[in-house]
């Protein structure tokens, strides 16, 4: 993924866009901040609107649409939400229907999207200050986990938060929690550190979503609260449609990772 670390996010979304780029996104564009998303029918936006704001650490807002529009016109002008992710997921009454490269086919005149902020801006800065990021060497998908830590309702939305996982050597913590802790904008400091199953996880080599950790020895789990929560809740709640990103699969903005610090 390094190949396109330097790579403008207008050159990778139009890559994207044109079908030439299919892989997740960790490590491409360094420096410029990537995002989840959610795509809902109006009549069900302001709940999750009063959702995210309940539950800032998973779900941190960077831009909501204008219904039924396809551009994040703050956080990305040009942008197409329906092409420029290079794979999404569409949810049907909680149940995951398909995943698809294009959800044009799917878009409605009502839709209202929401951007969220994602854990991948500080991994640049984490490496930048020596903490390694693993799924990045290995070139995967960074592993996520469905946890026992419940998210505060909101209207129609409810369920536990997701978290992703970072193996990080024991004299590193300290400093992979001060680095994150910087952007509260994009879920910011750990949620957990250490013994998987205190949040609900059985076996941390079976994440629900992404790939398996690479664990070394003398390194702790640390854990994040993660974009991919909407997902989680959707199932949960089950509503008519969602359109989300794949996990890993991510919306890069134009927006300066570091714009998105304290």
């Amino acid at each position: 993924m390094n190949d396109l670390f330097h790579a403008s996010p207008r050159m990778v979304r139009g890559m994207i866009r044109q079908g030439e780029l299919v892989r997740p996104t960790a490590g491409m564009c360094g420096g410029y901040a990537q995002g989840n998303l959610v795509v809902l029918p109006k009549e069900l936006a302001y709940d999750f609107l009063l959702f995210a704001q309940r539950n800032p650490k998973p779900c941190p807002l960077l831009e909501v649409s204008d219904e039924g529009s396809r551009e994040f016109s703050i956080t990305a002008p040009g942008s197409d939400i329906a092409v420029d992710i290079p794979k999404y997921r569409v949810y049907e009454n909680g149940v995951l229907t398909g995943e698809y490269e294009d959800v044009s086919p799917f878009w409605r005149g009502d839709f209202v999207s929401f951007l969220i902020g994602c854990s991948f801006t500080f991994e640049s800065p984490m490496m930048e200050e020596g903490v390694p990021v693993r799924h990045i060497e290995n070139g995967r998908n960074v592993p996520m986990y469905i946890t026992n830590i419940e998210c505060k309702s909101a209207g129609v939305f409810s369920g536990p938060m997701v978290c992703s996982m970072r193996p990080i050597p024991g004299s590193l913590v300290s400093r992979a929690a001060l680095v994150s802790g910087r952007y509260p904008k994009v879920h910011g400091a750990p949620v957990h550190v250490g013994d998987p199953s205190l949040i609900g996880i059985h076996d941390v080599m079976k994440p629900e979503f992404g790939d398996p950790p690479d664990i070394r020895s003398g390194e702790i789990p640390v854990f994040w609260a993660c974009g991919v929560t909407p997902q989680a809740v959707c199932m949960n709640t089950k509503p008519p449609i969602v359109i989300t990103h794949a996990p890993g699969y991510m919306f890069i903005t134009d927006v300066k990772n570091g714009d998105l610090s304290d």
